[in-house]
C-alpha cells in the first residue's frame, strides 16, 4: 500500500480504531466497579439541595429587612459591586432601567433578573465570592432585601422571607419567554412542577 493510499484511508482507519476503543471500554465499565468514593448519603445529597426555583420552592426559614441588607452590603459586597451597587470591579447590581433595548444596555438586578427568587439562589450558592456560601438565610434575605429596594422594586421598609419573596414582581419579569425548541425544554427544571 502506498503513502498516498495510507493517508486517503487514514480517517476511515482512525474511526473505526475509536469505535473499537470505545466498546471496549464502555463493556469495561460496564463490566467491573473502579472503588472509587462512596455512595452518596441523604445527608450529603441533602446539603448539596440548596437551589431555590422561581416559584421560590427551596426557600429556607428566615427573614432579612432592607435596613439589615444595607449593613451587610457594606460589609461584604461593596468591595466588589461598589458602595451602591453600580459596580466596579465586578457587575453592577443597580440601575440600568430601561436599558435593555438601547445599545448601551446594563443587565442588573432591576433591569435584567425576572424572579427575586432568582437572586436570592445566586446570593445564597454563589457569594460573597471569597466565601461562596458562607452566609445564613436571613442575611441572604436581607442582602437580597436591599438590592430590589435599591432597583425601587421593594419599599424601604421591606422585610423578606420565604413567603413573600416568590410575590415581589421584577420590572423585566414579562422579559423571558418559552422556548419551543425541543431542546430547550427540561422538565425536571420547568416551572410545571
Amino acid at each position: 500500500m502506498s503513502m498516498r493510499d495510507l493517508l486517503r484511508r487514514l480517517p476511515q482507519v482512525l474511526f473505526q480504531a475509536g469505535l473499537l476503543v470505545g466498546s471496549l471500554c464502555s463493556v469495561s465499565a460496564s463490566a467491573q466497579p473502579y472503588g472509587l468514593g462512596l455512595p452518596a448519603t441523604a445527608a450529603a445529597i441533602a446539603a448539596w439541595d440548596i437551589d431555590v426555583d422561581a416559584l421560590g420552592r427551596g426557600l429556607p426559614p428566615g427573614r432579612g429587612s432592607v435596613a439589615q441588607g444595607a449593613v451587610l452590603y457594606a460589609d461584604k459586597c461593596a468591595a466588589c459591586h461598589g458602595a451602591n451597587g453600580e459596580g466596579k470591579p465586578a457587575d453592577a447590581l443597580v440601575g440600568g432601567t430601561g436599558t435593555l433595548t438601547n445599545p448601551g444596555l446594563s443587565k442588573t438586578v432591576g433591569s435584567f433578573w425576572p424572579y427575586a427568587t432568582t437572586l436570592y439562589d445566586f446570593i445564597n450558592r454563589a457569594m460573597p465570592y471569597t466565601a461562596p456560601q458562607s452566609l445564613r438565610p436571613s442575611e441572604v434575605y436581607a442582602l437580597t432585601a436591599w438590592l430590589l429596594h435599591r432597583n425601587g422594586i421593594v419599599p424601604a421598609d421591606a422585610v423578606l422571607d420565604a413567603g413573600n419573596l416568590a410575590q415581589v414582581s421584577m420590572p423585566n419579569r414579562a422579559g423571558f419567554v418559552a422556548d419551543t425548541r425541543p431542546d430547550t425544554r427540561n422538565a425536571a427544571c420547568s416551572n410545571s412542577r
